[in-house]
């Protein structure tokens, strides 16, 4: 799990969330990461507001390392819904990915940390054999260690 230690912090910066066809809302975006359970678990928590300040998004994500599989594992859960799923630790160690399939819908989330030092993440979807699509995107800057 220490591998994850460069995700540990809190984020400030902005999100964009697609919430229909042609409807892309804009967010203030925070993302605080901090270990729990002596380190056995990293909590992810997200939060996305429009300008005015109403709650968009909200998601929390737990990631766990399998010792059987040797894998990383999240479960994450975003409006009123969550996953299982494999998390991929990037090949240059700072940086995630995974996705999820159910019948003709799939998601693709990568998460890095660029050379600016910022978490940026990408999420599309696909449906069926039509072309992927921006489901959301996020830049955020870490403001603390904690």
């Amino acid at each position: 799990m220490k591998r994850l230690d460069f995700l540990v912090g809190e984020w400030s910066g902005q999100a964009s969330a697609a919430r229909g066809p042609g409807i892309v809302v804009e967010l203030e975006q925070s993302e605080v990461a901090q270990f729990k359970l002596d380190g056995l678990v990293l909590m992810i928590e997200g939060v996305g507001r429009t300008k005015s300040g109403k709650l968009a998004l909200q998601a929390l994500g737990l990631i766990s390392f399998d010792d059987a599989s040797g894998a990383y594992r999240m479960r994450a859960y975003n409006d009123g819904r969550w996953l299982e799923t494999d998390v991929k630790l990037l090949e240059d160690g700072k940086g995630l990915s995974w996705g999820f399939s159910l019948e003709e819908i799939s998601t693709k989330s990568v998460l890095r940390i660029n050379e600016k030092g910022e978490w940026t993440e990408l999420a599309e979807i696909t449906v069926g054999a039509r072309a992927s699509q921006k489901l959301m995107e996020l830049v955020v800057r870490r403001v603390s260690r904690r």
